[in-house]
């Protein structure tokens, strides 16, 4: 019989990969699904980038490359920090994975030993807290409530800290609930790390573009250039660009955390794909203009789906500030029960009664660490937001006390 590993059994599989899966699955069975869990723009990805991959593929350069990345793309990289964060660095502090959560993988496995904790703020990217499992670390979860924007409170931050902690991760705007920090907003959190110099700073920056209300991004490095030695900056192309498909991330930080993940990542994977890289040279480097266009039209979904969930009986949404998540509460419709004589109890019983009785398929609250809550993508076509929001309004309307 087969044994499995026991740091395997520490971890579970991504809810949101599976429930992604679980939808197609129904679709393909012949159910009439509407699914918005996908964490991925529905816009194509931009001609010009599936261009230069198609140059890439017809010029032979199919071949092997740096483990790190190729070294135009390293410098694209490095160009990119410079132009939008007003950050420096070398080629050789940058690291390119196959997508961000291979460099947030790479940094976990390459520092954290066993019992270390890694502070991570409630709600959180799904992936989180089992890649720490997995590195033997220990996840502490720091509540980000709604009355404070699901924002990450200094004065929450400096109590979590032990001299266990290892790193900080923070996602800013935040997956699932949107929520982004202003500079005073993020330099009283880097206040807090420089007493703690034994503390790194991981920052996925993954939704910078996808910001709204001409909101101003700021990533912690920049904010407080004395916290840039003891930071991981990771960023990519899958969300700006609409490129998830192509898996491709990358990291910045000193030289001293950028070397062993390399190293870790020879063993792994080696380089990202060639070609992929290609389109991420170009997404770098070519025409920026889209990404605003895109932007304002997530930014009208936005609006229009708050709107419609905060019409819904026992549904309360905030506005989120970026990303392309809405991520409501449920909270007013636990103790509630179903036709068939069921108590929605959990949000988790709240999504399956969506799923059972309209198609609607959401992810619930317990995925990111806040069960009273749900997720819903707004990065689909506004016919698909409107029939989703109509059967949500169904599902909860066949509920009674």
């Amino acid at each position: 019989m087969l044994r499995i590993s026991d740091r395997l059994n520490r971890i579970k599989p991504s809810p949101s990969s599976m429930a992604g899966q679980r939808a197609r699955e129904l679709r393909a069975a012949g159910r009439d699904i509407i699914g918005l869990t996908s964490g991925e723009p529905d816009f194509d990805t931009p001609d010009h980038i599936k261009e230069a991959a198609t140059r890439a593929l017809t010029e032979g350069k199919t071949k092997y490359t740096d483990v790190a990345g190729t070294p135009e793309l390293r410098e694209a990289v490095v160009e990119k920090f410079r132009r939008d964060n007003n950050l420096e660095y070398k080629a050789s502090e940058i690291i390119v994975g196959t997508g961000g959560k291979q460099v947030i993988f790479n940094a976990f496995l390459s520092t954290v030993q066993e019992g270390d904790e890694v502070i991570v703020p409630t709600p959180y990217w799904v992936s989180y807290p089992d890649i720490v499992l997995l590195a033997g670390g220990v996840p502490v979860f720091v509540d980000c409530p709604p009355e404070k924007g699901f924002k990450l409170q200094p004065e929450d931050l400096e109590r979590a800290i032990t001299p266990r902690t290892r790193w900080l991760v923070l996602n800013s705007p935040n997956n699932p609930s949107g929520a982004t920090y202003s500079w005073d907003e993020m330099k009283a959190l880097t206040d807090v790390l420089l007493r703690h110099p034994h503390v790194w700073m991981m920052t996925d920056d993954i939704y910078e573009h996808v910001l709204y209300d001409q909101r101003k991004f700021v990533t912690p490095a920049q904010v407080e250039p004395a916290l840039k030695e003891r930071t991981l900056t990771i960023n990519g192309v899958s969300k700006s660009y609409a490129m998830t498909g192509w898996r491709i991330g990358y990291g910045a930080g000193p030289l001293e955390l950028i070397k062993p993940m390399v190293k870790l990542q020879s063993q792994s994977t080696s380089n990202p794909s060639s070609v992929a890289q290609a389109g991420a040279l170009e997404a770098l480097r070519g025409p920026q203009g889209f990404i605003a266009e895109r932007t304002a039209e997530f930014q009208m979904r936005r609006d229009a789906v708050v709107a419609r969930l905060n019409k819904i009986p026992g549904i309360q949404c905030h506005l989120p500030e970026g990303a392309f998540y809405v991520f409501p509460s449920c909270r007013d419709i636990l103790g509630l029960t179903t036709r068939d004589g069921k108590c929605i109890q959990t949000s988790d019983d709240f999504v399956l009664h969506l799923l059972d009785t309209e198609g609607l398929a959401v992810l619930q609250g317990s995925a990111y660490g806040v069960p009273p809550f749900f997720r819903i993508s707004f990065a689909t076509s506004m016919q698909m937001l409107e029939e989703g929001c109509d059967r949500l309004a169904r599902a909860c309307a066949g509920l009674t006390r």
